[in-house]
C-alpha cells in the first residue's frame, strides 16, 4: 500500500490563512474585552494598563537579551576550554598509574585480532633444551612454547634471590630514584622501595599479606650486573635484537592478572625459582573459533609468548617463592 502526499492548493492555503486570522482577530477582540472590563471597574486607568504593557516588553527584551549573551558564554567557555582540556587529559593519560598502566585506553584501541593466532591451538609446544637452529623455525611464531630445562645452567637460577637483588641496588646510589615501571598487580607494594623496605618477616611471608610484583631494569650499572648472572638466551636466532631493559618478577601465590602486554616485541621469560602457572586466553572477539588453556612451568624453564595477542596470567602455589627474569626480542 502506497500513501501519496499532495501539496496543498492556493485555495486550501488561502483558507487555512483566513483561519488564523479569524483566530487573531478572536484573541484580540477578547483581550480588549478584559482591558474595557478592568477600566469599568475604576480601579484600574489607561496608564496602568500601558505601563503593565510597557514592562511586559521590556521583560521579554531583558530576556531574550539575557538568552543571547548566556548562549554567547556558553560558546565561549567551549572554544576556550577545549584546547586545555584536550591538553590535561593527554598528560594525565600518559601519567603512569593515573590510569594503571593505561590499560582501559589501550584495550579500548588495540586492533582487532586476526583469530588465525589461536586457531586449532590447545596448549604450549613444549620442547626439551634445543639449540638456536632447532628452535628457529618456531622463534618468531606466536605459537607459545615452553623449552624445559634451557636456563638451568643459568648462576641466577641458585645465586639470585631478593636479598642479592637489593644489593645490587644499593651498590648504585640514585638506581631506587630511577623512572622504572613498577607493577604491583594485588599487593599493597607500590615502589621498588616498598619492596626492598620489607622486614625478613613480611618478605618470606611468615606475616602480612601475600605479595607479587614487577619491576624493569632501567638502571644501566643494575642490569650489567644482573646480566653476568644470566646473559643472552642461548636458544633465541641469532640475529634476534633484544631489549635493553628486562623485567624482574617475584612473589607469592597470586601472580599477574589475566591482561595483555602493550610492547613492541616477543616474549621470553626464564623460570629461576619456584614453579608457575599460566593460562592463556585468545582475545573476545576470537572466543568462538579458540580456547582457553593452562600449562605449568618449572625452574629452569624458558616461556615464549606473544603477550600482546594472547591474553595471560600466572600464579604460583601456595607458600612457594617465585623468582623470573623477562625481557623482549624481535
Amino acid at each position: 500500500m502506497f500513501l501519496f502526499w499532495n501539496r496543498p492548493t492556493h485555495s486550501a492555503r488561502q483558507s487555512a490563512l483566513h483561519i488564523r486570522e479569524r483566530l487573531d482577530q478572536e484573541f484580540i477582540d477578547k483581550l480588549d474585552q478584559l482591558h474595557d472590563g478592568a477600566l469599568r471597574t475604576g480601579l484600574v486607568t489607561k496608564a496602568d494598563l500601558q505601563e503593565a504593557y510597557r514592562k511586559s516588553r521590556d521583560m521579554q527584551y531583558n530576556s531574550s537579551r539575557l538568552s543571547m549573551w548566556y548562549t554567547f558564554g556558553i560558546m565561549a567557555f567551549v572554544v576556550l576550554l577545549t584546547p586545555i582540556f584536550f591538553e590535561t587529559l593527554t598528560f594525565l593519560l600518559g601519567v603512569k598509574c593515573f590510569l594503571p598502566n593505561n590499560q582501559l585506553v589501550w584495550e579500548a584501541t588495540r586492533p582487532i585480532s586476526d583469530c588465525g593466532f589461536c586457531r586449532n591451538v590447545d596448549g604450549p609446544l613444549i620442547l626439551k633444551n634445543m639449540s638456536r637452529e632447532e628452535l628457529a623455525p618456531y622463534a618468531y611464531s606466536t605459537l607459545p612454547i615452553v623449552i624445559k630445562n634451557a636456563v638451568s645452567h643459568w648462576p641466577a637460577t641458585s645465586l639470585l634471590s631478593l636479598e642479592m637483588l637489593k644489593e645490587i641496588y644499593g651498590r648504585y646510589p640514585g638506581a631506587l630514584d630511577e623512572d622504572c615501571h613498577f607493577l604491583n598487580f594485588h599487593s599493597d607494594l607500590k615502589s621498588i622501595r616498598d619492596v626492598f623496605n620489607m622486614s625478613p618477616e613480611r618478605a618470606n611471608l611468615s606475616v602480612g599479606s601475600t605479595w607479587y610484583v614487577g619491576f624493569s631494569n632501567c638502571h644501566l650499572g643494575v642490569l650489567e650486573e644482573l646480566r653476568k648472572l644470566y646473559g643472552r638466551p642461548h636458544f633465541l636466532p641469532v640475529d634476534a635484537e633484544l631489549s635493553n631493559i628486562d623485567y624482574v618478577f617475584l612473589g607469592y601465590e597470586q601472580g599477574a592478572y589475566m591482561h595483555l602486554d602493550y610492547i613492541h616485541r616477543l616474549m621470553w621469560q626464564a623460570q629461576l625459582k619456584g614453579n608457575k602457572s599460566w593460562i592463556l586466553a585468545p582475545t573476545p572477539e576470537c572466543d568462538h573459533v579458540c580456547q582457553s588453556f593452562s600449562f605449568y612451568v618449572e625452574p629452569g624453564d624458558a616461556v615464549l609468548v606473544d603477550t600482546r595477542i594472547w591474553y595471560h596470567g600466572t600464579s604460583i602455589p601456595k607458600g612457594q617463592f617465585a623468582l623470573t627474569i623477562q625481557s623482549e626480542y624481535s
